[in-house]
């Protein structure tokens, strides 16, 4: 296995990540400003896509509206195949590239082009053009949590709920593998497949927090809770886990697994919906706090965050924001980007 000690860190720095406090709405006032947004987007023939992690009100509008709530990759698949020729994807800049990417004939829009994900911004295109060039004997896999740039630079896109397969696959047909940006991820990945990984050196502000004594110490307290963990998590906080996987496969364990109770390490966003789907169980969020821990987003990301009902409703409002807020990409990097996506998607289904 190749050293990986002379790849930089491309975590972020504290200073990086940005301070963001959600507002808080009243329930009429909320139910007001929805009203509003489901009119605006039926105005507009806009489609409105939400990941998992976004205010649970913005969730409950896309599946009011027709859209849906999903993971990164089921939102740009949606997005494809719907009818509609304009989506409104509440996420963070990478979802909405992947979906402009996947439907490059649709209009693309957020509510806010400065939702970004600390897994993008640490892995720039032109430094892991020279990474790849470093070492062009390797396949190069990307996790979803990336630009188009990067993507277009890649053999294969991934999901964290494909990931371990198609490495696994690659693996038994004796390939190396270039892996970035999530190292958490991948490290697990090599782990489980014992796979020829290199791997970039990045990682989610969110699942980063995670602390193992403090989830050892809670644990203490709930010893018959399950632990649910996304695989971004340290190693040390996956190695407690009860399950790991992605935020679809997390919903499926909690709905699956016997226990009445459990600790989720993951964003808290996903909780609005697994007390929808359970709603006999408690869901309880793993600690950031511990040796270490600088919370830099408190198990909720900041960028996320950025998606709430005004911001929504404000972009919807407005001819200027509606155009400022569309997701361009270069059409050449598009049909390059697409290329890997695709191959993702022929080895799922």
């Amino acid at each position: 296995m190749e050293s990986q000690n002379n790849i930089p860190d491309y975590s972020l720095p504290e200073d990086r990540v940005p301070l963001f406090e959600a507002e808080h709405l009243g329930r009429e006032e909320k139910a007001a400003l929805k009203a509003e947004i489901a009119g605006l987007l039926k105005a507009r023939g806009a489609t409105l896509i939400a990941h998992y992690y976004v205010d649970g009100d913005v969730q409950d509008l896309a599946e009011e509206t027709g859209g849906t709530v999903a993971d990164s990759l089921e939102m740009a698949r949606f997005g494809r195949d719907q009818g509609g020729d304009t989506l409104v994807v509440a996420g963070v800049r990478f979802m909405g590239e992947t979906a402009k990417i996947l439907s490059p004939e649709k209009r693309v829009v957020m509510p806010t082009l400065e939702a970004e994900c600390s897994l993008d911004l640490g892995c720039p295109p032109d430094e892991f053009q020279a990474f790849c060039e470093a070492n062009p004997d390797r396949t190069v896999v990307v996790y979803a949590n990336t630009s188009a740039r990067v993507k277009a630079m890649s053999d294969w896109v991934v999901t964290s709920s494909v990931a371990l397969p198609i490495v696994e696959s690659l693996d038994a047909k004796g390939e190396k593998i270039l892996w970035a940006p999530d190292k958490h991820l991948g490290h697990y990945i090599q782990v489980q497949t014992g796979a020829d990984m290199l791997l970039w050196s990045g990682a989610c502000v969110v699942h980063e927090e995670f602390k193992s004594k403090a989830l050892f110490d809670l644990k203490a307290v709930y010893p018959d809770a399950g632990v649910l963990v996304h695989p971004e998590s340290p190693a040390a906080v996956i190695d407690i886990a009860d399950a790991v996987g992605s935020t679809s496969q997390i919903l499926k364990a909690a709905e699956t697994l016997p226990h009445e109770t459990f600790i989720v390490a993951t964003d808290r966003g996903l909780f609005h919906k697994l007390r929808q789907r359970n709603p006999g169980k408690r869901f309880i969020e793993a600690p950031t706090a511990g040796d270490g821990a600088m919370c830099r987003s408190c198990a909720h990301c900041p960028w996320m965050a950025m998606n709430e009902l005004t911001a929504l409703a404000d972009m919807l409002r407005s001819d200027a924001l509606f155009a400022a807020n569309e997701v361009l990409v270069d059409p050449q990097i598009g049909e390059r980007a697409m290329i890997p996506l695709n191959r993702m998607l022929a080895f799922q289904a």
